[in-house]
């Protein structure tokens, strides 16, 4: 009996107890291309406003709309100008809170997961990144706001026969905060030993390159 999709209710909880809880799910997304499956081995959370890396930090913008909305909706967002991330909304309405897809396993639809994702090499490498991730299932900005919950994409349950792996915590990747990410916010969260886990970048302050005469 195949199983059934992932409830509001697992998703209206604290983003610190979906994020790790989504590790080993399986993100499903069928489109007229075909049928692609991501296993999650990578998630960040992001708490809203107080949290200094978060989109939400300063408040509702036309941006973050969605991420003050119900649970189990998708916060899609273009990352400089290049690629789209996607980020599963949980907690209460009005409270800002989501998880970031990292990195993930491509379980289904290989085939049409390295059509969209030429540049990777290895099969590792076709969801290793939250850019790939997306890119991987073919979620762009029109699936912002789009609801997990009776429609496509969906979320399943980590599979039956799915070993369970320890849980690791770190800082998130590329976010610099006061005291540092890592002091205060450890809140990426990856399955130990699996590769499909990205690599990890400090966040820092950018500093303008010096003019020359």
């Amino acid at each position: 009996m195949a199983a059934a999709a992932l409830g509001r209710d697992f998703f209206a909880r604290p983003v610190l107890e979906v994020a790790p809880a989504l590790l080993g799910c399986r993100v499903v997304r069928t489109s007229p291309e075909g049928r692609v499956v991501v296993r999650v081995t990578e998630v960040e959370a992001y708490a809203g406003e107080g949290d200094p890396g978060s989109h939400a930090a300063r408040g509702r913008t036309p941006r973050t709309a969605v991420m003050f909305g119900p649970a189990a909706h998708l916060y899609v967002y273009f990352s400089y100008g290049v690629h789209w991330c996607v980020n599963v909304v949980t907690g209460q309405e009005g409270a800002a809170s989501a998880v970031l897809l990292r990195g993930g396993e491509v379980v289904e639809g290989v085939d049409l997961a390295r059509e969209r994702r030429p540049a990777a090499r290895v099969e590792r490498d076709l969801a290793r990144g939250p850019a790939r991730l997306a890119s991987a299932l073919g979620v762009a900005g029109d699936l912002d706001g789009h609801d997990l919950v009776g429609g496509d994409p969906h979320v399943l349950p980590p599979a039956t026969g799915d070993p369970a792996r320890r849980v690791r915590t770190g800082p998130r990747v590329g976010v610099a905060g006061p005291g540092g990410d890592g002091e205060q916010y450890p809140w990426r969260l990856w399955l130990d030993g699996e590769p499909t886990v990205s690599v990890y970048r400090p966040g820092g302050v950018r500093r303008r390159r010096p003019t020359t005469s």
